[in-house]
């Protein structure tokens, strides 16, 4: 969108204005008649439009042509030019929407004027329609794990391209930041960044919210994707979409282009499409919910977002982000972790991962009894961790093995925890426990526990049985 599309019947007189133009420095585009205008409009919107009334051999005078550029393409001025002008055809055109009038012969410094005018009303009109829109939820990536400094640089590497990029990950490990950080990093960040809540929208609805609708009631009412020209649209936990939809959103993908919900015109758009989900889509496309086709048009770059147990050595970092994050948003106070928090906090269940960590960091600020560090006894209580009088509580589990088997099954379990906290480094682990580096060795061989690279990061598991057997 930045350059003038001049629609008028004579030649002389189109290729004239362009000639001018031109020696101003604007990029123009010509059509003598309403079906190449229409076509010129369909392949890409103008900057704006000098638009004659009357149009010899058209289907469609200048007032029509007027009428679907404000209904469709909204943002882009028009400036009508007719050689037949009276106050009735200025001031329709003026009522539906055209930026000025102009009558023929006209002149060229006049002509000059409203154009850069109309121009710099367009380009305010745009800048605050975007700082009205302009999300401010954060797109930082904390971290320095070997896990999030590998997925860390994958994003980096599709920031300036315009592929589109699949979001692995469970609920809550950041899929949406990690796509906030693409749209922050490329070159659509002035574009904005819409959010499909795929889970969330009603089925009966999706439609109407994706593409829009048009109605003589209600005029035209624009959906997400239109709302989305120029950026991003992020389809967030895309598993959840309707199938009917899914092959409507496949079309959008191949043409860029769709009609609203009651309308026939078509409208283009200009996308970057990235989308996320915590299932297997494989599995999905197995039973029949999710469309083969609609995968492989958005799995062009598949990026894993890890888990915050394969990351446990950024929950510090995490947690200071949080905590300085709380304090700007809310005012919260700015307390610090003590050392026996953070070493909890790392050996800690977190299903709901960096959300359930944020939450709990939340909620120990808006709880905390004033001190400036917290302490252990202000997060929550795992189950079956403590007794009231300090004692570990046996699960039923442990309770009901012999002394040896028991403690063997409690030093796996404690160990396989302190390895995936130092981000499975031996030496840190080893110095934290109290054992020499070769004595643990042993020790993780006779538990069967090894360590094994997975996303970047050396993660601590039990050996199978069948990983152990030699091969025949």
């Amino acid at each position: 969108m930045s350059d003038i599309l001049i629609v008028d019947d004579e030649r002389d007189i189109r290729e004239l204005i362009s000639d001018i133009l031109e020696d101003e420095g604007f990029a123009t585009r010509l059509a003598g008649n309403s079906d190449d205008c229409m076509a010129q409009l369909n392949t890409e919107a103008p900057a704006l439009m000098i638009l004659d009334i009357w149009l010899k051999d058209s289907r469609m005078d200048g007032i029509d042509i007027l009428k679907h550029v404000k209904r469709n393409n909204p943002d882009v001025p028009v400036v009508i030019i007719s050689g037949h002008g009276n106050i009735e055809i200025a001031v329709a055109a003026i009522k539906q929407g055209a930026y000025d009038f102009i009558e023929k012969p006209f002149n060229i410094d006049q002509l000059l004027v409203v154009i850069r005018r109309a121009m710099e009303a367009s380009r305010l009109r745009q800048e605050n329609n975007q700082l009205r829109r302009k999300d401010t939820t954060s797109a930082d990536m904390v971290g320095n794990s070997a896990a999030f400094r590998t997925m860390v640089g994958q994003l980096d590497k599709v920031t300036k391209s315009n592929g589109r990029v699949m979001l692995t990950g469970p609920a809550g490990s950041g899929k949406e930041v990690a796509a906030r950080y693409i749209h922050a990093n490329s070159g659509r960040d002035s574009g904005p960044f819409v959010v499909v809540p795929c889970a969330s929208i009603d089925p009966d609805r999706v439609e109407q919210v994706l593409f829009g609708r048009e109605s003589a009631e209600r005029g035209v009412e624009k959906g997400l994707l239109e709302e989305a020209h120029g950026g991003v649209i992020y389809f967030d936990e895309v598993a959840d979409m309707p199938l009917g939809t899914q092959s409507k959103i496949l079309r959008v993908l191949v043409d860029q282009q769709f009609a609203r919900v009651g309308g026939a015109d078509k409208v283009r758009v200009d996308l970057r499409v990235i989308s996320s989900t915590g299932r297997v889509l494989d599995e999905e496309i197995a039973a029949g919910t999710f469309r083969q086709e609609l995968y492989h048009r958005l799995n062009v770059v598949p990026i894993a977002v890890p888990s915050l147990s394969e990351r446990r050595e950024d929950i510090p970092l995490l947690s200071d982000h949080f905590i300085a994050e709380l304090n700007k948003s809310q005012g919260l106070p700015k307390r610090a972790l003590s050392d026996e928090a953070t070493a909890l906090m790392q050996t800690m269940n977190w299903p709901g991962n960096v959300r359930q960590l944020r939450n709990v960091i939340e909620r120990v600020l808006i709880l905390g009894d004033g001190r400036d560090e917290i302490g252990v006894e202000e997060l929550p209580k795992e189950e079956e961790k403590t007794s009231e009088e300090g004692r570990v509580v046996l699960s039923g589990a442990l309770a009901t093995m012999p002394l040896r088997e028991a403690r063997e099954a409690f030093e796996r379990e404690y160990l396989l925890t302190q390895i995936n906290r130092f981000g499975g480094n031996i030496s840190r682990t080893a110095q934290f426990v109290g054992m020499e580096r070769s004595a643990l060795h042993r020790k993780l061989k006779s538990l069967n526990v090894v360590t094994t690279s997975k996303a970047g990061a050396r993660i601590a598991h039990v050996e199978d049985e069948k990983e152990a057997e030699p091969a025949e």
